[in-house]
């Protein structure tokens, strides 16, 4: 059943009600990246081979967490779609088979880089040192991905639902955990990169247990029988399919950019990861108002409103690109203190500093990537987003390519980088002012 479209609200509604989920969205999205730039902080004085080794391992974990996004992201749009065309039923029952799925998935994931951390982190090339530190990094911090794709589901769940302050109170609480078990277990007890990734594990698995917890009273509140279903967990997945190419894509670039840094040296594989971390927080932090657009513009098609779903692309466009250009006079302000916080190297110190300048000009273009991506997922437009994705990554490989063979240096690996997240604006704002991502109904 679908419901006739709402009259359209103002302008100023239409930001109330976007600043109403992107604010905490905002917050939950920082607060990832926020846990990395813990570890990064503390990792990063125990050695600059400490730090290159947690660079190496984060690639990893971003590549396993980058596919397993769609579990967050498919959700919400499912759930809001449904949530819209008035089945509140059918969206949390479709959110605990995401859930089951996350579960599924994490526990392979685990399996496989457990096993294999050190092969896998020797693709990359790197030195024997930072190398075998990242491997003991990536074998302990791999055992909380079933706990962190669970989050991910739940938190698509409470998106979708159009409540974005849940995930926010209790990332908060898993991040201050995290902290407090990192400095513990580093310093207190000794045991360095394997008790950073110790006290990792411990506040997903917390965070996992209060997610699934709110979902799951939701659910009961509602009638829906509290167990996952097969051809729902199957039904999941394949919806998920296009999204996972699309984040592949976004994987490839990401890991692409590691390897070139890698061939640059230890100094420029730590500074990578001071950068590369900055700018992940940044990611985030641009993408709340993509979240706000998810799950608004799902919520309006599902109830058939094609003229409320184009308003929410205008109004989260201007309010993602305002905050792309703060963010990025901030990074040129704080730069100085930025490049030196998480490492006393001064060769790391300078690469960093100088590659920040460039994370501050891509701070509002990809702004625009990041709202315009935001808003066709949550239109489910999710097989044009894979092959979009595919041909910006493959447009970005010659440019990664130059800089390896030139060993060019970290500030036009980041400048090349930007070619990327530019040719992903132009391609997702041409099928915006189509009609064709404009699908209605739940």
């Amino acid at each position: 059943m679908t419901r006739p479209a709402r009259p359209n609200p103002s302008g100023r509604a239409l930001d109330k009600e976007i600043l109403a989920l992107a604010v905490p969205a905002f917050a939950t999205l920082i607060a990832e990246p926020l846990l990395v730039l813990a570890d990064t902080w503390i990792i990063g004085h125990l050695g600059t081979a400490h730090l290159g080794g947690l660079t190496l391992a984060s690639g990893i974990l971003q590549l396993v967490v980058g596919l397993s996004v769609f579990l967050a992201y498919g959700t919400t749009a499912t759930v809001s779609r449904r949530l819209g065309a008035g089945d509140r039923a059918g969206a949390l029952s479709g959110g605990i088979d995401g859930m089951a799925l996350g579960v599924l998935l994490g526990t392979l994931f685990a399996a496989v880089l457990v096993g294999g951390a050190p092969a896998i982190l020797g693709l990359f090339g790197a030195a024997p040192e930072p190398t075998a530190l990242g491997a003991s990094y990536l074998r302990v911090v791999a055992l909380g991905l079933p706990a962190q794709l669970l989050m991910l589901a739940a938190t698509g769940v409470l998106r979708g639902l159009q409540d974005t302050r849940t995930p926010l109170r209790v990332v908060v609480t898993i991040n201050l955990l995290n902290i407090a078990l990192n400095v513990a277990l580093v310093y207190g007890a000794g045991l360095g990169m394997v008790g950073a990734a110790a006290g990792t594990v411990a506040s997903q698995w917390t965070g996992a247990a209060i997610m699934a917890g709110v979902v799951l009273r939701a659910a009961r509140r509602e009638g829906v029988p509290l167990r996952w279903d097969l051809l729902g967990i199957i039904v999941a997945a394949r919806l998920g399919g296009w999204l996972v190419l699309r984040n592949l894509s976004l994987q490839a670039a990401l890991l692409l950019t590691t390897f070139t840094a890698a061939s640059l040296g230890t100094t420029s594989l730590a500074a990578h990861q001071v950068v590369g971390t900055v700018w992940s927080t940044l990611a985030f932090a641009l993408d709340a108002f993509a979240i706000a657009a998810q799950a608004m513009v799902g919520l309006r098609l599902g109830a058939g409103d094609e003229a409320g779903a184009r308003g929410v692309l205008g109004r989260v466009l201007a309010w993602g690109v305002g905050f792309g250009v703060v963010v990025g006079l901030v990074v040129v302000a704080a730069r100085g203190p930025l490049s030196g916080a998480f490492s006393p190297d001064p060769g790391v110190q300078d690469a960093a500093g100088a590659a920040l300048l460039v994370l501050a000009v891509l701070a509002p273009i990809g702004a625009v990537a990041f709202q315009l991506d935001g808003v066709l997922i949550g239109a489910g437009d999710a097989r044009f987003l894979a092959g979009a994705g595919w041909v910006c990554t493959l447009l970005y490989v010659p440019f990664a390519l130059v800089v390896w063979a030139n060993g060019a240096g970290l500030t036009w690996l980041w400048a090349a980088y930007g070619v990327w997240l530019a040719a992903r604006g132009v391609v997702l704002g041409l099928r915006t002012r189509s009609s064709a991502w404009l699908r209605l109904g739940a």
